[in-house]
């Protein structure tokens, strides 16, 4: 139990900061992506912002998980 809830940790801090660089270079997060779809504005994105919530955040969400699963086996856990 105590080896899931450090894998949790560890991807909910690697999405902080991931979401946390998305926002500095002004890309697309996911709440704004769901957020689009409740405005009248125009819902045309690049394809980076594209690439990037559907290629590389879930890439970097996954090796979150990995190393939490590293973090965990450095403690026998």
């Amino acid at each position: 139990m105590v080896r899931i809830y450090i894998i949790g940790i560890t991807i909910l801090l690697v999405a902080i900061i991931a979401n946390g660089f998305a926002k500095y270079f002004g890309i697309l997060t996911w709440y704004d992506f769901i957020k689009s779809f409740s405005e009248e504005s125009s819902k045309n994105f690049s394809i980076l912002n594209y690439l990037w919530l559907f290629i590389t955040y879930p890439f970097i969400l996954g090796l979150g998980y990995l190393l939490g699963d590293s973090v965990s086996n450095l403690f026998k856990l």
